[in-house]
């Protein structure tokens, strides 16, 4: 897919929001950018950085830098995660569930993105109760971090 950058090899970026925040001060506007990023090997390693800068390049680099420092593994049985999985992050709940071969991504938002990066290629799932980009990624990492192989 040509829609997500390639500088290392081995990982794919994908920038999932770009935010312009203005802070009123006594001299006027300060104005700064934070960007969402979304970094993974499609192998079963993904993670996700917020960088803030006062340009937008420099944003998506501290992102970038930070998501793959915080990478985390995804177990992957036949295309599609372990086990169903329930999680509440802040004012979100998260379900996924496993998918027969064939099924696709059957999600939302950023989680097809996560999803696809993870390596991901069959799962169903639904965000309830936020709407909030950033919070439904952090709320998918924890979701993806209680994936277990064996119970």
């Amino acid at each position: 897919m040509n829609q997500y950058r390639q500088e290392d090899k081995q990982y794919q970026e994908k920038v999932v929001k770009i935010k312009r925040v203005s802070k009123k001060t006594t001299g006027g506007n300060y104005v700064t950018f934070s960007a969402l990023v979304v970094v993974g090997d499609r192998k079963g390693k993904v993670g996700i950085g917020l960088g803030r800068s006062l340009e937008v390049p420099p944003a998506i680099q501290k992102a970038i830098s930070y998501a793959k420092k915080h990478m985390i593994n995804v177990p992957i049985r036949n295309k599609t995660i372990p086990h169903e999985v329930r999680v509440k992050f802040k004012a979100a709940r998260i379900l996924l569930k496993p998918a027969p071969e064939g099924t696709g991504l059957k999600v939302g938002s950023v989680t097809r993105v996560i999803l696809d990066l993870a390596g991901v290629e069959n799962a169903s799932g639904k965000i309830i109760g936020s709407r909030n980009q950033i919070v439904n990624t952090y709320a998918i990492m924890k979701a993806l971090s209680l994936l277990r192989t064996k119970f």
